[in-house]
Order: C-alpha cells, then sequence, then structure tokens
C-alpha cells in the first residue's frame, strides 16, 4: 500500500482541503508534517463546515488517527482552543484519535507579539505578508536552539534554565523595541497552565507512525501552504518560516524517506496569492476581478483577498522537480468557464532574454515579464464534471496542454467544491 504525501505546488490556496479530505476516508493515519496556524483547510462535510488551521484534516472523520509532527510549529493556546470549537461541532478528539510530536516546538504569546511588531513596523516595501501569529520567531528559537518544545511542558522543574535562556533573547529585543521585559515566572506560571490540556496528547509519534507503516497502514502526510514558499525553495524572502516541499513529510514526521511512495501536487487552473512578493502573471484588470470573484478567493485564516492570475506553467514545472511529484490534483477548473481565451505562461523575458525557470535572485524574480500561450476557452460548463465525457473538447484540450507543460500527469480533477465533483483517473494510494 502507497503512502501519500500532498503538496500545495503553487502559493498555497490551491483548494488542498477538499483533496486531502477526500484522500483522508481512504487513510488510516493523517499527519500534518510542517507550518503552524498561519494557514487552513475548509471542508465542508455533509453540509458542515469545518474551518481547520492546526489539527490535519482526518481528525474531522471517525476512525482516523491524526498525527500532529515535529515540523509543526504548534501554539499551545490555539491548539486547545481549535480542539473546543471542533468538539463543539460534534467532533470527537480524545488522545485515541490525536498524537501531537513531544519533539514538537511550542508557539509563545511573545511570539505573536513580536511576529506582529516586526511586520507593523517594516519599511514600505519590505513587508513579508505574515499572519502575524507568531511561526517564524518560533522556528527562529527553534533553529536557535532555545526553543520550548512540547516535552518541556512535562517536566515543569526543568522549565527554570529553558525559559531563562529564551528570554534572555527575547527581553534583549524587546528592550530594543521599547517594549517591557518578560518575567520568567510570568511564562513559566503561563506553561503550566496550559500543559495539563496539551499533554494528554503528547506521544513518541515517530515511534507510533513506523509502527503504523510497518503494519501496512495508509499514511497521508498533509502539507501547508505550498511549495513556492518553501524557505528554500520559494520566493525567497516573501516565503513562510519552514520547508514545504514535500521532502519535509519525512523530516517533519520523523520517518525516513522510504515511507513516501506517492507525491501528489495541489494545481490551481490559474493562479493565486496571498501577501507581499513577486507574482509574474498577477492581473490587475476586470479579468483578474472575475477569477477572483468566481473563485472566492479570500483566505481562509486571514480572509485577505488573493492576488489572482493566469496558470503559471513555468512555475509549477519547477515544483514538480523540487518536491518530486508523481502526479497532480488540477483543482478550480469551472472558474475557467465561459473564457474566449486563457493564457498560460510558458517562460519569461528577463533583461533581454527568454528562460524557462524561476530565478533565485529576488532582484530578478521582480523584473519577470511573462511570456504567454494562448489556448481557447470554453462556452460550456465543467462545473460538476464527474467524467472526461463530462467537459468541454477545449477544456480536455486545457487540461492536456498544463500536463505536457508541467511534465506530470493529471491524477484527479476537481470541478467544484463538491468532494463528489472528482474526475479520478489514478488513485495516489492505489499508484
Amino acid at each position: 500500500m502507497a503512502n501519500v504525501v500532498v503538496v500545495g505546488a503553487q502559493w498555497g490556496d490551491e483548494g488542498k482541503g477538499k483533496i486531502v479530505d477526500w484522500l483522508s476516508e481512504q487513510a488510516d493515519i493523517v499527519v500534518r508534517y510542517q507550518g503552524g496556524h498561519n494557514a487552513g483547510h475548509t471542508l465542508v462535510i455533509d453540509g458542515v463546515t469545518y474551518k481547520l488551521s492546526l489539527l490535519p484534516s482526518g481528525i474531522v472523520r471517525g476512525g482516523k488517527l491524526s498525527v500532529i509532527g515535529n515540523g509543526v510549529v504548534v501554539d499551545p493556546f490555539h491548539l486547545c482552543s481549535e480542539i473546543e470549537k471542533l468538539s463543539a461541532q460534534g467532533v470527537t478528539i480524545t488522545p485515541h484519535e490525536l498524537k501531537l510530536a513531544d519533539n514538537a516546538t511550542l508557539i509563545l504569546p511573545l511570539h505573536r507579539e513580536l511576529d506582529a511588531i516586526r511586520e507593523g513596523n517594516a519599511p514600505e516595501g519590505t513587508k513579508i505578508g505574515t499572519t502575524k501569529r507568531g511561526i517564524g520567531p518560533a522556528y527562529e528559537d527553534k533553529v536557535g536552539r532555545r526553543a520550548i518544545r512540547v516535552r518541556d511542558l512535562a517536566e515543569p522543574e526543568a522549565l527554570g534554565p529553558k525559559v531563562a535562556r529564551l528570554l534572555a533573547h527575547h527581553n534583549a529585543l524587546r528592550r530594543g523595541l521599547d517594549l517591557p521585559e518578560i518575567a520568567d515566572a510570568e511564562l513559566i506560571a503561563e506553561l503550566k497552565a496550559i500543559a495539563p490540556k496539551v499533554l494528554p496528547y503528547m506521544d513518541r509519534v515517530w515511534d507510533t507512525l513506523d509502527g503504523a507503516r510497518r503494519e501496512g497502514k495508509r499514511i497521508l502526510f498533509e502539507g501547508a501552504q505550498g511549495a513556492l514558499l518553501d524557505v528554500d525553495h520559494g520566493t525567497y524572502p516573501y516565503v513562510t518560516s519552514s520547508n514545504t516541499v514535500a521532502g519535509q513529510a519525512a523530516t517533519g514526521s520523523g520517518l525516513g524517506p522510504g515511507a513516501i511512495n506517492y507525491v501528489l501536487g495541489i494545481v490551481k487552473a490559474y493562479t493565486t496569492r496571498v501577501g507581499e512578493g513577486p507574482f509574474p502573471t498577477e492581473l490587475f484588470d476586470e479579468i483578474g476581478q472575475r477569477i477572483g470573484t468566481r473563485g472566492h478567493e479570500f483566505g481562509t485564516v486571514t480572509g485577505r483577498a488573493r492576488r489572482c492570475g493566469w496558470f503559471d506553467a513555468v512555475l509549477v514545472r519547477q515544483t514538480i522537480k523540487t518536491s518530486g511529484i508523481n502526479g497532480i490534483a488540477l483543482t478550480k477548473l469551472d472558474i475557467l468557464d465561459g473564457f474566449d481565451e486563457i493564457k498560460v505562461c510558458i517562460g519569461y523575458r528577463i533583461d533581454g532574454h527568454v528562460i524557462d525557470y524561476l530565478p533565485a535572485s529576488e532582484s530578478a524574480q521582480k523584473r519577470l515579464e511573462p511570456v504567454y500561450e494562448t489556448i481557447p476557452g470554453w462556452k460550456g460548463s465543467t462545473q460538476g464534471a464527474r467524467t472526461w465525457a463530462d467537459l468541454p473538447a477545449e477544456a480536455v484540450k486545457y487540461v492536456r496542454r498544463i500536463e505536457e507543460l508541467i511534465g506530470a500527469p493529471v491524477a484527479l480533477l476537481s470541478t467544484s467544491p463538491e468532494r463528489d465533483d472528482t474526475i479520478l483517473v489514478k488513485n495516489p494510494f492505489e499508484a
């Protein structure tokens, strides 16, 4: 049986929620392996809408084990709040359904405060577009080896030196920002107060997952954001603070790369981006507004309007390579219904040359001009199509051309937010 990684192949917001929900029904275990509560999924099940930002999507499906891996930075206060909210909607969440890695890093209130102040004070043109939820500062403390981790909550007698080391760094920053310093006792008291609510879910996730893998259980690895927000391979510095490419599924869960059998990239039939940063195919005209309105392009967590543009085959082709994507799930094809013509970016023009890749240079990314191929649109509707025969001929040609340009086949084609409105070509779990 295959274990599957689901990764966004653009800048996130590709419609992963529906695809992950569809796959999670077939999985035994669903694992979040990176990010924090700065990205979310919206799931609609039997007419009920669930909004998740930290908990794995499998949590709303009975009989599944949901796992938050060590690669995730966890706000313990938000975790408890999200558990309470979903429990109020009738979702059962106990330590039997949810496991939290004991070596996961915690997001603390001081991280949220620092994140907001930095973004608020950033000079014009240098803002990253952070959600101000503390994810970046928490990852900084993780790699700076001063983080408080989930396991530390279980050892209150040992918190003193760890908190002192953390605050030696943060109080120096706070003094420079004219903020009041945080007393060791104050932070220790907050940690002790939240510990009883968090610790029941704590687990040696790497061991639990290894045992499940050896038993032949189906594991679904669920990423947040998209590969173009990867801290190494994305549009740096306008990226998130973690690795979002598929390889992080192994590191962020404690399993070796051999546990990954299939990588499914989620790709929107056009391109969107939230926040700041380069966006070569962004549309500022009526067409961009039309796509955004029809596609309901607003962030699940922030509510921010997403920037919209034509499909960029150069970017997706690059993420196919950096994430080792075996096949894609193409979503929101129905949003393009009715266009006379559709454009697809097949290269970039820069400094008098045409290139077929996204350069790593920030200044070069800002100077890119898209080279477009124009494809005939279609007048018929693709919404709700469940077989290839239900699609207009020109829509099929558009999908086939995308496959050619990105170098990967379509495994699933989504034609509406409804989970059953999906054309299945290859089931990733059976690949």
